[in-house]
C-alpha cells in the first residue's frame, strides 16, 4: 500500500535428483504425516520462514516451491514421480488461480504450465510467483530464468565442472535494484553462495555484515485511478508552413546575439623551436561582408526550417522562391540584433555554433509573429504518436511524495530536489487541478537545438486544469526555473514558442499552455494568472 518494493528475497537450493530434492523440500516446507487411523497431519517445515504450513494446514499461498527445471524446459510431461512430489503445491496454485480469475476454467491449465508460470514469475509483483521465497530445484535453473531477488544459493550436489558452478552462481548475479545512487553508481548488493567451490572466482575478501542498501519505492500508474490518466503527443521536430507572399517576423530582446572570441579564438600565435613566431587568423571569415553572411544564414534557414512537408504527389524539397525574402530578413537581423565584442567580426556568424544560434533566433522571430496563424506544425513520432501515464512503472531510491487518489494517476512524485514535494502539495489543494504528474519515467520530452545538435528538454510537471471550458481541460506544462543558463533559455523558448503552438495548431491533442515558475512556494497565483491568458478553443488555428 505504501508503494515500497515488498517482494521478498529468494533462497535457491539446487539438487541432483527428485528423491534428494523431495527430502530437502519436506524438511524446509513441511510434509504430510499419515496416522494409522487414516488421518493426515501437516508437519511444519524446520525453517519457519519457508514453511508452507500454517495453523496445522497448508497455507493458502505456498512460500516454497519444488520445480524440475529440466523437465519443464523440455516441453514434455513431467515424470509421475515428480508430479507426486509436487502435488500439494500444484493444488494450492490452482486454488489461487480460481480466486484471482473467477469463472476461468483452471483445470484447462496443465500442471506443467502452472509450475512453469510460477517459476518464471518468482519475485514479480502481482503475478503468481510473487510470494515465493524458496525454490528447491531439480537440476540447474535455466539461463533465461530472470528473478532478480535471489540473495542466497545452496548447492546440494556434486559439481564436476566449472561450468556447473558458474551456472549456479549466475542465478544470484541479477541485481535487485538498478537505481543509481547520488554518486551516479549502483549501490553494492550481495548474494550468499553455499556448497559451491569458489576457486574460479577472484575475490578480495568477504564482508561479514554487508550494509543493506536503501529500499526502493515502486512508482507506478494505479489501475484504480485510470480516470486521471494524462496523455501527450510525442513531437520529434517542427515544420513551418509559411505562405509564399511577403514573410513577416518579430525581433525582440531574445533575438539579440553577441559575437565574442571567447567561444571561437580569432587569432592564434604559433612559435616553433627555431624561427620567429607566426600569427594565424581566420582570414576567410574576417573578410566576409554582411551581405555574404546574410546569404549564408538564409541558405541554412531555408534548409533547416522551410522545406515542404512532402506528400505522395510531391516529395519533400526546398522552396527556393523564399530565398530572397530570407536574405532580406537575415540582413535586417544582422543590422539590428548582432553585437560585436573585442576581436569579433561579422564573418563569425558563418562558423558554428554561431550559425546555429543565428538560425534558431531567426526562426523564433518568425514563430513569434505568426504563432496564431496555424502555420507551425509538429512532426509526430510515426510509430508511437501518443504517450501516456499508464505505462509508468519504476523503482527509485530518491525521496518521493505520495499522491492522492483524486489528483494523480501515478502513485508518487519523484523528488529530484527539495521543491517537488512542496509544489505537488500546492497542486493537491488547488480546486482547479483535475490531475497532474511529475515528468519522471513518462518518456515525455521536447526537442530543441543548441550548438547545432538536437537535444531533449524534460519539463517538470504536466497538470490538467479546469479553466472554465467544461470537459475541455487545459494541459499545462510547468517548469520551475533555477539558475539562468544559456541552454535553459533555449529550452524554455522552444517549449513556449515552438512546441506549444505546434501542438495547439494540430487540433487533435487538446489545448496546451506553458508556464515558468520561479518560486515553487508561490505558485498558485502564477498558475491562476496563466489560466486567464491561456489559449481558448475559438483561438486555436487562427487569430
Amino acid at each position: 500500500g505504501n508503494g515500497t518494493v515488498s517482494t521478498p528475497p529468494v533462497f535457491i537450493v539446487v539438487c541432483n535428483n527428485t528423491s534428494v530434492s523431495k527430502m530437502i523440500f519436506d524438511y524446509i516446507a513441511g510434509w504430510e504425516k499419515h496416522s494409522p487411523n487414516g488421518e493426515i497431519h501437516i508437519v511444519p517445515g524446520r525453517l519457519p520462514l519457508f514453511s508452507n504450513e500454517h495453523d496445522g494446514r497448508w497455507s493458502h499461498r505456498p512460500t516454497s516451491i519444488l520445480v524440475d527445471s529440466s523437465e519443464l524446459e523440455s516441453g514434455g510431461a513431467m515424470s509421475p514421480e515428480f508430479k507426486a512430489a509436487a502435488a500439494t503445491e500444484i493444488s494450492r496454485f490452482k486454488d489461487e488461480l480460481r480466486e484471482r480469475f473467477p469463472g476461468r476454467n483452471v483445470d484447462d491449465a496443465t500442471d506443467e504450465d502452472l509450475l512453469r508460470e510460477v517459476m518464471n514469475t518468482v519475485g514479480k509483483p502481482g503475478l503468481l510467483g510473487e510470494g515465493v521465497r524458496c525454490v528447491v530445484s531439480v537440476s540447474m535453473l535455466t539461463e533465461g530464468w530472470d528473478a532478480n531477488t535471489v540473495t542466497h544459493v545452496l548447492g546440494v550436489r556434486a559439481f564436476g565442472t566449472q561450468l556447473l558452478c558458474e551456472q549456479v552462481v549466475g542465478r544470484g548475479l541479477r541485481r535487485r535494484s538498478y537505481v543509481l545512487g547520488d554518486d551516479g553508481r549502483f549501490q553494492p548488493e550481495y548474494a550468499e553462495v553455499y556448497g559451491v567451490p569458489f576457486s574460479f572466482i577472484p575475490a578480495s575478501g568477504a564482508q561479514q555484515d554487508p550494509a543493506p542498501g536503501p529500499i526502493p519505492t515502486r512508482v507506478r500508474a494505479l489501475a484504480e485511478r485510470a480516470n486521471l490518466e494524462i496523455t501527450f503527443p510525442h513531437i520529434v521536430g517542427y515544420r513551418w508552413n509559411v505562405p509564399d507572399e511577403r514573410m513577416e517576423f518579430s525581433l525582440t530582446d531574445d533575438s539579440h546575439l553577441a559575437l565574442t572570441s571567447r567561444d571561437i579564438p580569432t587569432r592564434t600565435s604559433v612559435t616553433g623551436v627555431l624561427g620567429s613566431a607566426e600569427e594565424h587568423r581566420l582570414d576567410r571569415y574576417e573578410q566576409m561582408r554582411s551581405q555574404e553572411v546574410a546569404f549564408h544564414l538564409a541558405k541554412a534557414l531555408l534548409d533547416r526550417h522551410f522545406r515542404t512537408m512532402g506528400s505522395a504527389e510531391q516529395p519533400e524539397g526546398e522552396r527556393p522562391w523564399l530565398f530572397p525574402q530570407l536574405v532580406r530578413i537575415a540582413r535586417q537581423w544582422i543590422d539590428e540584433c548582432v553585437t560585436l565584442k573585442d576581436d569579433a567580426y561579422i564573418g563569425l556568424l558563418a562558423v558554428n555554433p554561431f550559425t546555429d544560434d543565428a538560425v534558431e533566433k531567426l526562426f523564433e522571430a518568425f514563430i513569434r509573429f505568426n504563432a496564431g496563424d496555424a502555420t507551425l506544425a509538429g512532426v509526430v513520432r510515426a510509430y508511437d504518436p501518443i504517450g501516456t501515464t499508464a505505462y509508468v512503472d519504476l523503482d527509485t531510491t530518491k525521496d518521493v511524495y505520495p499522491t492522492s487518489a483524486v489528483h494523480s494517476h501515478v502513485s508518487h512524485v519523484v523528488c529530484d530536489s527539495g521543491w517537488e514535494a512542496a509544489f505537488a502539495e500546492k497542486l493537491e489543494h488547488m480546486a482547479e487541478v483535475r490531475s497532474y504528474v511529475k515528468n519522471h519515467g513518462l518518456g515525455f520530452s521536447i526537442p530543441y537545438i543548441i550548438d547545432g545538435m538536437q537535444r531533449s528538454y524534460v519539463p517538470d510537471f504536466i497538470v490538467r486544469i479546469d479553466d472554465g471550458n467544461g470537459d475541455d481541460l487545459l494541459s499545462l506544462l510547468i517548469e520551475v526555473s533555477g539558475e539562468a543558463k544559456r541552454d535553459k533559455q533555449r529550452k524554455v523558448t522552444t517549449a513556449r514558442e515552438m512546441w506549444i503552438p505546434a501542438v495547439n495548431n494540430h487540433g487533435g491533442f487538446g489545448r496546451w499552455h506553458f508556464l515558468e515558475i520561479s518560486d515553487p512556494w508561490d505558485s498558485t497565483g502564477p498558475i491562476r494568472q496563466a489560466l486567464r491568458g491561456a489559449i481558448r478553443p475559438a483561438h486555436v488555428g487562427g487569430k
